[in-house]
């Protein structure tokens, strides 16, 4: 029974930690190292500006807005977002099979592989950017450069709860090959 209460204090001791790291260390923007192409997860205020603010300044040639909603048309994202129709022709382009970060990542892989992209840069929110980081390497060759650009936040504690413990649960299935 001792040496399951030591187990135990153990484990919380090391949620608990892992859990301080995780809230106080959130990720960064990045600099401006140059890639092939920009992925935006959608969902969180200040992604699609920021990747489109990479496009901008010449940072990717293409982008690809991954997890819009399936009822949402080029032409109103392009409205949203002041994207010019020359710029959606050439370098936007939009993702509707995602559905949740995993999804993402699926999406993503898909469209790097069929345009031939060699590096990519990720946006997505601090909070979730572990996650989505974690989740798109798994689905990406070895040999590919991802850059992870952060888009900073102000996340509640209940939100960086819940994230941790789906940023746990992805490292658990993918050691265990879920």
């Amino acid at each position: 029974m001792k040496t399951f209460r030591y187990l135990a204090s153990f484990v919380l001791l090391v949620w608990a930690l892992g859990f301080l790291w995780f809230a106080a260390a959130l990720p960064q923007p990045a600099g401006a190292e140059r890639t092939d192409a920009v992925i935006v997860a959608t969902g969180g205020a200040g992604r699609i500006p920021q990747g489109l603010a990479v496009l901008d300044a010449g940072l990717a040639q293409k982008m690809l807005v991954t997890g819009v909603d399936r009822e949402v048309t080029p032409g109103e994202f392009a409205a949203e977002f002041e994207v010019s129709e020359a710029r959606m022709e050439c370098c936007v382009s939009l993702g509707f099979q995602a559905v949740d970060t995993r999804g993402n990542a699926a999406e993503a892989a898909e469209w790097v592989m069929e345009n031939e992209i060699g590096s990519v840069r990720l946006v997505t929110t601090d909070w979730h950017m572990r996650r989505a980081g974690y989740e798109l390497a798994q689905k990406l060759p070895d040999d590919m450069t991802l850059v992870r650009d952060a888009v900073p936040s102000t996340p509640s504690l209940a939100s960086l709860f819940l994230e941790y413990h789906k940023l746990i649960a992805s490292y658990g299935a993918g050691l265990f090959g879920y």
